[in-house]
C-alpha cells in the first residue's frame, strides 16, 4: 500500500498518528480562508512531489494526480514489484471531483489573459480518469485503466472493481485506490451552502466529531491511497509480502436523495449484506468495523441505525471507529484510505480511535472505541463508504493464513 494523507507522506507515519489519536486538522493554508464560512481542513502538508517525480512532469498534473502518483510508486515499492507485469497489470482509481484546483487556476488566466493564453494542459490535467491514466504511464501498467467517479465512494469502488477484474481472470495485478484535492474556495463555498461542513473554526482539531451529539459536519480532507491487488497464485508465485485478503465487496443504490442516506440506512445495510454474503461470513465473525463516520447529524446516525439493523445483537459487540475524526472527510479517497486502514488494523491488532466523542449521541450507542486505540486481535475488518447520490460500497478483508 501507499498513502500521501493530512497526517503523513506514507503508511507508516500516517498509521502512527492514527494510533496515537492525533488530528490532521487545522486552518487551511492553500487560499486565504477568510472568504468561507468554514476556515479549516485536513490538508496534505510537506508534500514535495519531486521527492518521486520529474519537475517538469509534476508540472503537468493536479495535485490529485501527484498525490495518486506518489501513492502508487509507494505501493509498488513496498508490494517488492521490480519490474511490473505490464499487458498483466491494470489500474482503477477512483476520484470523487477531480482536478478542481487547476479548473479555477486556468478560468482565472482566461478572465484576465484572454482564452490563447490557457494552457493546453488543462483539460488532462482536470479529468478525474487522468491520475488512473498517469499510474499507468508511470509504471507501464497496460491491463484495464480507468476511473470510478462515485462520490465518497469512489475509491472503495475502484477497489471493489480491481478486485471483480483479478477474479474474472482478466489481470493478476491491480493498482486500486483512490485520489483527491479540492481545498478550494468554491468547494468549501459549495459544502457550506449545503450545510455539510463543520463550522467549529475555533477548535480546528476537535472539529471533526463523528457519533458525538456535538457533531456539525464533516472536514473536507485530501490526499490518496493505493492498494497492490494480486491473484493469489501470482502473489505467490514471486513471493509476494500478503497484508491481507480481500474476501468481500458490496455495491448499492440508495435510489433516495442527491445528499442524504435513505432512512435508516437501509442502502448501506444491503452494501455490508452483499458483502458478507460474498465473503461467506456472518455478521458476528466481523472483528472491526471501519465506518463511514463522517461527523454530520444525519450519516452518523442512519449509519448506527444500518449497522444494527445488519449486525442485530452482534452490533453492541463489534467494536466501530471513524478515523475521519483524525483525517477529514478525503472524499473520492476516502474509501481507498480506509480500507488500508482496515488491513493496517488487521497487520497491527490495533484498532485506531474515533477522537473527539466526549458528549455520546443517544441515538449512536455503539461501541466507537472512544477517543483511545485499543489492542485487539483483528482477523475480519470491513470498511463502509456511502457517497452523494446514493452509493453505498462495502469491503471486507481478512487475514491471510494460508492456502486451507
Amino acid at each position: 500500500m501507499g498513502m500521501v494523507t493530512p497526517l503523513g507522506l506514507d503508511a507508516s507515519s500516517t498509521w502512527q498518528k492514527l494510533i496515537n489519536g492525533e488530528s490532521g486538522v487545522d486552518y487551511i493554508t492553500q487560499y486565504d480562508p477568510a472568504i468561507t464560512e468554514t476556515k479549516i481542513a485536513a490538508e496534505v502538508k510537506g508534500f514535495d512531489p519531486t521527492q518521486y517525480l520529474d519537475r517538469k512532469e509534476s508540472r503537468h498534473m493536479d495535485r490529485f494526480v501527484q498525490f495518486a502518483v506518489v501513492a502508487a510508486l509507494q505501493a509498488v515499492k513496498q508490494a517488492g514489484i521490480k519490474n511490473i507485469p505490464s499487458e498483466e497489470t491494470g489500474v482503477v482509481i477512483g476520484v470523487g471531483i477531480g482536478g478542481l484546483n487547476t479548473l479555477l487556476t486556468q478560468y482565472d488566466v482566461l478572465r484576465e489573459k484572454g482564452a490563447d493564453r490557457v494552457s493546453p494542459f488543462l483539460i488532462p490535467m482536470m479529468i478525474p480518469d487522468m491520475a488512473s491514466g498517469q499510474v499507468s504511464i508511470t509504471l507501464g501498467a497496460k491491463g484495464p485503466n480507468f476511473c470510478t467517479s462515485s462520490a465518497c465512494a469512489s475509491g472503495s469502488d475502484a477497489i471493489g472493481e480491481a478486485y471483480e477484474i483479478i477474479k474474472r481472470g482478466e489481470t493478476a495485478v491491480m493498482i486500486a485506490g483512490g485520489a483527491e484535492s479540492v481545498i478550494t474556495p468554491i468547494a468549501v463555498a459549495g459544502f457550506n451552502s449545503a450545510r455539510a461542513l463543520s463550522t467549529r473554526n475555533n477548535e480546528p482539531k476537535k472539529a471533526s466529531r463523528p457519533f458525538d451529539a456535538e457533531r456539525d459536519g464533516f472536514i473536507i480532507g485530501e490526499g490518496a491511497a493505493v492498494l497492490i491487488l494480486e491473484s493469489l497464485a501470482h502473489a505467490e508465485k514471486r513471493g509476494a509480502p500478503i497484508l491481507a485478503e480481500i474476501v468481500g465487496y458490496g455495491a448499492t443504490s440508495d435510489a433516495f436523495h442527491i445528499t442524504q442516506p435513505a432512512n435508516g440506512g437501509e442502502g448501506g445495510a444491503r452494501a455490508m449484506k452483499a458483502a458478507l454474503k460474498e465473503a461467506g461470513m456472518k455478521p458476528g465473525e466481523i472483528n472491526y468495523i471501519n465506518a463511514h463516520g463522517t461527523s454530520t447529524p444525519l450519516n452518523d446516525k442512519n449509519e448506527t441505525m444500518a449497522i444494527k439493523s445488519v449486525f442485530e445483537k452482534e452490533a453492541y459487540n463489534v467494536p466501530i471507529s471513524s478515523t475521519k475524526s483524525m483525517t477529514g472527510h478525503l472524499l473520492g479517497a476516502a474509501g481507498s484510505l480506509e480500507a488500508a486502514i482496515c488491513i493496517l488494523a488487521i497487520q497491527n491488532g490495533i484498532i485506531p480511535p474515533t477522537v473527539n466523542l466526549t458528549t455520546p449521541d443517544p441515538e449512536c450507542d455503539l461501541d466507537y472505541v472512544p477517543n483511545t486505540a485499543r489492542m485487539a486481535t483483528v482477523s475480519t475488518a470491513l470498511s463502509n463508504v456511502f457517497g452523494f447520490g446514493g452509493h453505498n460500497s462495502t469491503l471486507i478483508f481478512r487475514r491471510y493464513e494460508g492456502r486451507t
